[in-house]
């Protein structure tokens, strides 16, 4: 499978919002010339406002500044944070409308929940980590559980394309933003390191599964291990089979989920599932120490992936998703060596032999969130896609 893989990048994977935050603000107050934000988050604490404060010092030294944020996943942006950002020169745009979250309709569900950022068109960052402060996780435990990746080379071409794709796609849809600058600069693309690595997106035109298909496709190939950690875990049936068939042929399948109760329904719902994923010979582990809102992979520690799409329907069938994909042992252990160390220090390993013996209650109250999930996705139009 072509995954559109690009020699000679460098790429650093950053941990949390403590690695994260401060190389993005880092690369904007150096920025000389553009910086472009999209997030589905962009929370008015703490790290928003210093986020908030680099972009606007850069507009105002004459930096070409666009932010693009979800209407959805942040309500009320414009009223809180967007208009001062606007005075101050910021060009900002909202992905979809600012609707109610008991809406089910297909486009209420189909939200920008890609994380990017490139900056003067010579470095990039991509992950699953929002502009939201990573100790503001109200009996969670702080910090967040996440990665971000700062980079540099010729993957910055299709990144910097995309973003700009985006930003006009949008300014498009509101007559009273048709007219916003959208300057083109052209992305660096030298070499810089030795990292071969692809940009997968997700949207709902040619790119619909080029996400789910990578994975897909490298779990298929898979022979030796399969570590996945992700903040929410409803995949369809192909990528539960895919997991159960690797496992099967003796391959160590390890799945590090959400261990703490953000969203009750979707917790539910995925533990349903854990009777197949074990009974198969799938390790879970539940990840209790803080808030995990990871959404990476390893798999034989040469192919790798960080970035927004959770495997679930929302962000495999309707949200727009970016990903990047790395064939590089130096990165993949890296990646690795940080999954294993979060399981060990963080998670409890659900094992089989307890798991069966949750009453009768537990596992009727899990089946019956999966089947109001599948009801909420077939009121979507998505059912007989997952």
């Amino acid at each position: 499978m072509n995954e559109g893989f690009l020699p000679g990048n460098r790429l650093d994977l950053l941990e949390t919002g403590s690695e994260y935050f401060p190389a993005l603000i880092m690369a904007i107050e150096e920025a000389a010339e553009e910086v472009r934000l999209e997030t589905y988050i962009f929370e008015d604490d703490a790290t928003g406002r210093r986020v908030a404060k680099a972009m606007a010092n850069a507009a105002r030294r004459g930096v070409s500044v666009h932010l693009l944020v979800d209407g959805f996943g942040s309500r009320g942006f414009m009223d809180k944070m967007g208009a001062k950002l606007k005075a101050d020169g910021v060009e900002v745009l909202i992905y979809g409308p600012d609707v109610s979250p008991f809406t089910f309709r297909r486009h209420r569900l189909r939200r920008l929940h890609r994380k990017l950022a490139t900056i003067d068109a010579r470095i990039a960052f991509i992950g699953g980590i929002n502009i939201i402060d990573d100790n503001d996780t109200p009996e969670q435990g702080p910090p967040r559980y996440d990665y971000a990746v700062r980079i540099e080379g010729p993957l910055l071409a299709p990144i910097y394309a995309s973003m700009r794709h985006l930003w006009k796609l949008v300014s498009w849809t509101s007559f009273r933003h048709r007219f916003v600058t959208n300057k083109r600069h052209f992305a660096a693309t030298a070499v810089y390191g030795d990292m071969a690595a692809a940009f997968l997106i997700r949207d709902n035109l040619r790119h619909r599964r080029d996400i789910e298909n990578a994975y897909l496709h490298s779990i298929a190939k898979a022979r030796h291990e399969i570590i996945l950690a992700n903040a929410y875990f409803l995949p369809g049936r192909r990528f539960r089979h895919a997991l159960m068939d690797a496992a099967r042929r003796g391959v160590k399948v390890t799945i590090l989920l959400q261990g703490r109760i953000e969203y009750i329904l979707l917790h539910h719902a995925t533990q349903a599932l854990y009777d197949a994923l074990l009974s198969a010979g799938v390790r879970i582990y539940e990840y209790r120490k803080s808030f995990l809102h990871a959404k990476v992979a390893v798999i034989d520690g040469t192919w790798s992936t960080v970035g927004s799409s959770n495997i679930d329907p929302f962000s495999l069938l309707l949200a727009r998703e970016a990903n990047i994909v790395v064939r590089n042992e130096v990165f993949s252990s890296q990646l690795l060596a940080s999954l294993n160390l979060a399981i060990q220090l963080g998670a409890v390993e659900v094992r089989n032999e307890v798991w069966m013996k949750k009453p009768l209650l537990k596992r009727t109250a899990n089946w019956l969130a999966y089947n109001l999930v599948r009801l909420m996705i077939g009121l979507s139009g998505s059912t007989r896609e997952h």
